[in-house]
C-alpha cells in the first residue's frame, strides 16, 4: 500500500473540535511509489477570529488569512489532491474528521482510506517510549523547516514512511498498514459505512437486533465517540459484550445540543421501550407527597402525578398541578409509591410529627408515636394544631416542588454547530414539543401528556445553571 497513492496530509485549525472550530492552513504531500511528486499548500480564511494561543503556536495570525479563499474555495484543489489516494496523517482521526466536516458543511460527502503515523509508529516501534511527531522527529532524525505549519509537518510524515520501508522487512511493514488502514471498532455484522456516517455532535443513537427488535437508546454530546464506545473491547463488560453480539443496526437523530438530546432519549425510551433500558424504561409513575390545608392544621398524603392535567380538580387521591406551576403544596419526585411513602415516614419520624395530626393513622387518642416519645403532642392537645402545622411545614420544605418561575410557555433556544436551532416548548413543567422555525412553533399549542419525573428533573437542572448558547424565550 506504501508504494501506491499516498497523501500525507496536515491541517492547522482554530481549535481541538471539528464541528466548532475550522480550518486554517491545508498541506498536502502526494507520494507515488515512495517518492514525492507533489507538494501543495494553502492557508484558510475560517470566516473568524483566530485564537491568540493558536496564533501563538503556529504562527498564523488574522491578518495571514484576511485575504486568503476559504475552504468553500478550495474545495476542487483538496479534492483533487486527495481521492483516490490513501489519506496519511499523524493522529489522522484529527484532520481526517476536520476535513470531512469541512466538506459536510458544504454538502459533500468525503471518504478515504486512512493510515494513522502514530498507530504505525506504535506498531513498528514498539520498544520505544513517545510517538509524537517530535518523537518521531528525533528518533528518525528527520528535520523540519516548518514545524506546527501544515507543509511542514505533512514533509516530515513523506520523508517518516520512506524510513520505515528502509528499517523493516517490506511484508511485515505491508502486514501492519494493511490491517491499520482495514482497523474497524465495529463488529462484523454491522456495515463499515457507519464508522464514516457517525457525526461527532449531539443526538440520541438506536441499537437495532435480529428481526428490527429495538434493543437500546443512548444520548450523547458526541455521538460517534459514545457509539463506537460500546464497541471498544478494551473496556467492555459482559452486558456491553452482550449488547454488541446482539445490534444489527444502528440508526440515530442528531440534536442541536445536549439539552434536546436528554428529552428525546427520555420520550423515545418510554414510548419504545427498548431491551435494555430497564431503569428508565420502568419510570412510567411519578408520585409526590401533598400537604393540604384543612383549618389550622395540615394533611399528608402520597399522590401519583403520572398523568395529570395542568389544571383542574381532581380526585383526592391524585395530585393536580395548577396553571401557576408546581404547587407549594408538593414535595418530592418519585418513581414509585413505596418511595414516596417512606420518604414521609422517615420527615415525620425525624421531626418528631404527629401522624394523627396528618391524618396517616385512623382512631381515637393520641398516636402511637406520642406514646413511644416520637410525637410532641399535637394528638393530646400538648402541641398547638397551628404550631405543628407551621413545624411540619419547615419540615418538608426542603423537598418542596420548584414553582412555575414562569408566566406561561416557555422555550428553551438551542444552536447546532450549522447554526441550526431547535426551541423545545414546555408548559409548567410539561414537554409541549420542539419547533425549528416560527411555522412549526406556531403549530404547537398545549402539552399531549402529564406531568413526566424525568422531563421535569432535566429542565429543573437546566434552569438552575443554563448552559453556555442556550437561550430562555417566553412565548407568553
Amino acid at each position: 500500500m506504501l508504494d501506491g497513492e499516498l497523501a500525507c496530509v496536515d491541517l492547522e485549525t482554530t481549535g481541538g473540535h471539528p464541528l466548532l472550530h475550522r480550518v486554517i492552513e491545508v498541506g498536502i504531500v502526494t507520494l507515488r511509489g515512495g517518492a514525492v511528486v507533489d507538494e501543495w499548500s494553502s492557508l484558510v480564511n475560517p470566516g473568524g477570529r483566530i485564537p491568540r494561543n493558536i496564533s501563538a503556536f503556529t504562527g498564523i495570525t488574522d491578518e495571514m488569512v484576511a485575504d486568503a479563499p476559504s475552504f468553500a474555495d478550495l474545495r476542487g484543489e483538496v479534492l483533487a489532491r486527495l481521492e483516490g489516494r490513501l489519506f496519511v496523517a499523524h493522529n489522522a482521526r484529527f484532520d481526517y474528521g476536520f476535513l470531512r466536516n469541512e466538506f459536510r458543511r458544504l454538502g459533500l460527502r468525503f471518504r478515504a482510506p486512512v493510515l494513522c503515523t502514530v498507530k504505525l509508529s506504535r506498531r513498528m516501534d514498539a520498544g520505544e517510549r513517545g510517538h509524537s511527531l517530535d518523537a518521531v522527529m528525533a528518533r528518525h532524525g528527520i528535520e523540519c523547516q516548518a514545524r506546527h505549519r501544515a507543509l511542514g509537518d505533512a514533509q516530515v510524515l513523506a520523508r517518516f514512511l520512506p524510513i520505515l520501508q528502509r528499517r523493516h522487512a517490506a511484508d511485515e511493514l505491508e502486514r501492519v498498514v494493511s490491517e491499520l488502514v482495514q482497523e474497524s471498532p465495529l463488529p462484523p455484522q454491522l456495515d463499515p459505512e457507519l464508522l464514516e456516517d457517525l457525526p461527532e455532535g449531539p443526538g440520541v443513537y438506536r441499537f437495532w437486533g435480529e428481526n428490527d427488535a429495538l434493543l437500546y437508546v443512548g444520548k450523547s454530546v458526541n455521538l460517534r465517540t459514545r457509539v463506537l464506545s460500546h464497541f471498544a473491547a478494551d473496556h467492555r463488560d459482559s452486558k456491553e459484550l452482550k449488547l454488541s453480539r446482539q445490534v444489527r443496526r444502528v440508526d440515530w437523530q442528531e440534536t442541536a445540543g445536549e439539552f434536546g438530546a436528554l428529552l428525546l432519549e427520555s420520550r423515545w425510551v418510554k414510548e419504545l421501550e427498548p431491551l435494555h433500558n430497564r431503569r428508565l424504561r420502568a419510570a412510567r409513575e411519578c408520585w409526590t407527597i401533598v400537604l393540604d390545608t384543612e383549618g389550622d392544621g395540615l394533611r399528608a398524603r402520597v399522590a401519583e402525578m403520572g398523568a395529570l392535567p395542568a389544571s383542574g380538580s381532581t380526585s383526592r387521591g391524585d395530585a393536580s398541578l395548577s396553571d401557576d406551576g408546581a404547587s407549594p403544596h408538593f414535595f418530592g419526585t418519585f418513581r414509585a409509591k413505596r418511595d414516596a411513602t417512606k420518604a414521609l415516614d422517615e420527615i415525620v419520624r425525624a421531626h418528631q410529627l404527629c401522624r394523627k395530626a396528618l391524618g396517616l393513622e385512623p382512631g381515637e387518642g393520641s398516636c402511637f408515636g406520642f406514646q413511644v416519645g416520637r410525637c410532641r403532642g399535637a394528638c393530646a392537645g400538648r402541641e398547638p394544631a397551628a404550631l405543628h402545622a407551621a413545624r411540619a411545614q419547615l419540615a418538608f420544605a426542603p423537598h418542596r416542588l420548584r414553582p412555575w418561575p414562569f408566566r406561561g410557555r416557555l422555550a428553551i433556544c438551542e444552536r447546532d454547530w450549522r447554526g441550526e436551532q431547535q426551541l423545545h416548548v414546555f408548559d409548567h413543567w410539561r414537554y409541549v414539543g420542539t419547533a425549528r422555525d416560527e411555522d412549526s412553533l406556531a403549530a404547537l399549542d398545549r402539552p399531549a401528556g402529564g406531568f413526566d419525573i424525568d422531563t421535569y428533573r432535566i429542565l429543573e437542572r437546566l434552569l438552575r445553571k443554563p448552559p453556555p448558547r442556550t437561550r430562555l424565550v417566553e412565548l407568553d
